[in-house]
């Protein structure tokens, strides 16, 4: 096999390995029949009951607020984070600190989840707080690993920055806190971007976390799909899967558009 046409085909293998089941998931949304194995002609009446069907638009809802409430939370905390260990280089506990940080990362979601729900059992018995677990118990849950993969990308970021435009501006008089808000932070604004999306979709993808630290009446969109295929898969979840699929790829497709106009 020539290697010009060994590449082409490694890439078109892998991207074929990686779309054809998302493609025959979004063909199937569209099938009439009830049996989702079992062509039945096309249709979109799929779409329709899922927008009527409340339960699983009560549960978009709810995990589309804890995903922003919690990536908003996850990107200061580990904006913080990630300023302690790039900036005060000299503390004696940075390794230690560094390890923590990094520890929720390769933490297995069981433990992460586990630990969290004894901490709360304890905190409630002890404190009175939180009185039981739903809504607050996942947006603290999910802030608390999020803020990991968020510190680690702001401190690459910081890591590459030159110091000395901030060095510049503290000469000229600039206090700490008008040097971060005027220089820094602008300088590290994509990284924060990147640390909100990826928290953001973290959190509107995680399962094993939410379902031990929720309660009645806050059950999120992994949840309640997980719930739904134990018992088969129905037609109206591939109809919700083809627009996660579809809002996900217009996402992409714009932030390609802007990216591609910054380079021009």
């Amino acid at each position: 096999m020539k290697r010009g046409f060994f590449l082409p085909f490694v890439a078109i293998s892998g991207f074929l390995f990686l779309y054809i089941p998302i493609a025959s998931l979004i063909i199937f949304s569209f099938n009439k029949s009830k049996l989702v194995t079992v062509w039945g002609g096309w249709s979109t009446k799929w779409y329709g009951e899922l927008f009527t069907d409340p339960q699983i638009l009560g549960a978009a809802w709810i995990s589309l607020k804890i995903g922003v409430i919690s990536a908003t939370l996850a990107t200061v905390l580990g904006t913080m984070a990630a300023m302690v260990l790039t900036r005060f280089g000299r503390v004696r506990v940075r390794g230690l600190l560094t390890g923590m940080v990094t520890a929720p990362l390769v933490m297995p979601e069981v433990i992460t989840g586990l630990s969290l729900l004894l901490l709360f059992v304890a905190m409630e018995s002890l404190f009175g707080w939180p009185s039981g677990r739903g809504f607050l118990t996942i947006v603290i849950a999910h802030t608390t690993f999020n803020m990991a993969y968020v510190a680690v990308v702001v401190q690459s970021r910081l890591s590459d920055m030159d110091d000395s435009i901030e060095e510049a501006a503290a000469d000229l008089g600039a206090k700490p806190l008008r040097v971060f808000f005027d220089i820094t932070l602008p300088m590290i604004a994509p990284a924060l971007v990147s640390g909100w999306l990826l928290s953001f979709t973290l959190s509107l993808d995680d399962l094993v976390v939410a379902s031990f630290v929720s309660g009645p009446g806050a059950s999120t969109l992994p949840m309640v799909i997980f719930s739904k295929v134990r018992l088969g898969v129905s037609p109206d979840i591939n109809a919700l899967a083809t627009l996660i699929v579809v809002a996900v790829a217009i996402g992409i497709s714009i932030s390609w558009y802007f990216m591609r106009k910054k380079v021009k």
